[in-house]
């Protein structure tokens, strides 16, 4: 029964083994999801995907799979599945409440609701809308779409209109995740996972399992052991372009910042605009007289940091390539430098560009930052990030 759907599956490019398919027969078998379609879904998502980039691709090989119920005979449909006689009344006792569930007596119970409908089945031929008896659209039929009636059964409907139907044989309502959109806080999160080394230092405060067992046994009493909490030892060092034509960014940027914030416990973070020279800030409002040298934060932070910037790359080439070539005041240095010599203090670098990566060609000032970072620029999608922190390991 569920071959095509993993063979929909691996051809949506799902990266699904047999091992993986038989996990979710088992659990199928083992009546799980019993009467919970949403419950199903889950289930075959937990089984057999394996990476949050493939989610989208499962969610429209499931619905290529399941959908069209309401191109067949539901009758054939209802003989193939092998419906349970209980299912209707473990539906209703989940979603409709004491009045609904004695408000659909009116036809006697549910099993005199599904005869029905296969009775009307057969003797209907053609496609009908509106009245009260045939299977259509518009009417007051218990089958259908688009009607009304308590104690009906919804097909070929994409949305509930009363709230009143027995059974939703082909909603769908999956938030789509792929590899090419761009970030939100949770995906963000998701993508630094990856960028992880587990390290145990601190006070002695979570128990070691594995290591009282072994002191009781070696002992003969309780030997209660401790250890550190297991903590990413990563640490990260943001540099953020902030202004100008970063504005349009902000929304996307703070998410990233946000999320770098919850997720590293060694993190510090510096401003700078357009592109880095001789001082940088923490705070947008002080920033011209409380500005932090550059020289200071190189020698403050160790070449352990992963260095990371995040800017569009979108300025005058001057402000790159030359002295005094900078916007907003003169500049001894030119930003080339500044980047150069952090890069060679933190050899663990990246840029993340916000820019849709098709966009970098036509800004001269992209191609220069990418040349200076020999290509370890990425754009700020779920595959840039990830790209990204690969990169940092």
């Amino acid at each position: 029964m569920f071959l095509p759907f993993f063979e929909n599956l691996r051809e949506a490019g799902i990266p699904v083994s047999l091992r993986e398919y038989l996990t979710f027969l088992e659990a199928v078998k083992a009546g799980l999801v019993t009467y919970d379609i949403e419950g199903f879904y889950y289930l075959a998502r937990t089984a057999m995907v394996k990476d949050e980039r493939h989610i989208d691709r499962f969610d429209r090989a499931f619905s290529h799979s399941f959908k069209g119920l309401e191109d067949l005979p539901l009758g054939d449909v209802l003989e193939a599945v092998d419906i349970p006689p209980d299912w209707l009344e473990k539906l209703a006792e989940k979603h409709l409440s004491a009045e609904e569930r004695a408000e659909i007596e009116s036809l006697g119970g549910f099993d005199k609701l599904m005869e029905t409908l296969k009775e009307r089945l057969k003797e209907q031929e053609a496609r009908h809308q509106g009245g009260n008896k045939w299977i259509g659209t518009a009417g007051t039929s218990p089958f259908g779409a688009y009607g009304y009636n308590p104690e009906g059964v919804r097909i070929g409907q994409n949305e509930s209109r009363h709230k009143s139907a027995v059974k939703v044989w082909d909603k769908r309502e999956f938030k789509n995740l792929d590899g090419d959109v761009e970030l939100g806080t949770r995906n963000i999160k998701v993508a630094l996972k990856r960028l992880r080394r587990w390290a145990r230092d601190g006070a002695h405060d979570e128990l070691d399992l594995d290591g009282t067992i072994r002191a009781t046994a070696e002992h003969g009493y309780l030997d209660v052991k401790t250890r550190p909490e297991r903590r990413n030892a990563v640490k990260v060092l943001l540099f953020l372009d902030i202004g100008g034509s970063m504005d349009p960014h902000i929304k996307m940027v703070e998410e990233l910042f946000s999320a770098a914030k919850s997720e590293f416990k060694h993190f510090e973070h510096f401003y700078f605009h357009n592109c880095l020279y001789e001082g940088v800030w923490k705070d947008n409002a002080r920033r011209w007289d409380q500005q932090t040298p550059t020289w200071e934060v190189l020698r403050t932070y160790g070449a352990d940091y992963k260095c990371i910037f995040v800017g569009d790359a979108s300025m005058s080439p001057y402000e790159v390539a030359y002295p005094g070539g900078a916007n907003e005041h003169w500049n001894a240095e030119s930003g080339q430098v500044w980047l150069e010599r952090t890069r060679e203090h933190w050899s663990n670098n990246v840029w993340i560009n916000p820019v849709p990566e098709k966009y970098w060609g036509y800004t001269h000032s992209i191609g220069m930052i990418q040349e200076i970072f020999e290509n370890r620029m990425h754009p700020m999608t779920l595959d840039g990030i990830t790209a990204a922190m690969r990169e940092l390991l």
